[in-house]
């Protein structure tokens, strides 16, 4: 057992006989370990982007709510009325009167 441990850190297995099998494999594994180091790192960046994502749509998503809510106070009749006298416009004291158009038939 020690004999073979000591074989197997000299190298022996890659310059006996049946050293291509063994360099074939060896590459395989190579080829194998670099494509799952590859796929590991593009679903890391994967996950750094979508958790970018997710804080701005949160940072957007308070922006609209906010923005929303100064709407809200801007349509107001109490904040329209003062902006309006300003430019010279009043309130009605009238109602507003629907008009009906009737087509003639032919």
């Amino acid at each position: 057992m020690k004999t073979n441990i000591y074989s197997l850190l000299k190298g022996r297995f890659l310059t006996e006989e049946d050293a291509p099998g063994n360099w074939g494999f060896i590459i395989y594994l190579s080829l194998l370990a670099m494509g799952m180091i590859s796929s590991a790192h593009r679903a890391d960046q994967k996950v750094v982007l979508i958790s970018t994502l997710n804080k701005e749509v949160k940072s957007l998503r308070s922006e609209y709510v906010d923005v929303k809510s100064k709407l809200m106070i801007l349509k107001l009749e109490s904040t329209v009325t003062p902006i309006m006298q300003k430019r010279g416009l009043r309130i009605s004291e009238d109602p507003p009167v629907k008009i009906v158009v009737s087509v003639p038939k032919k």
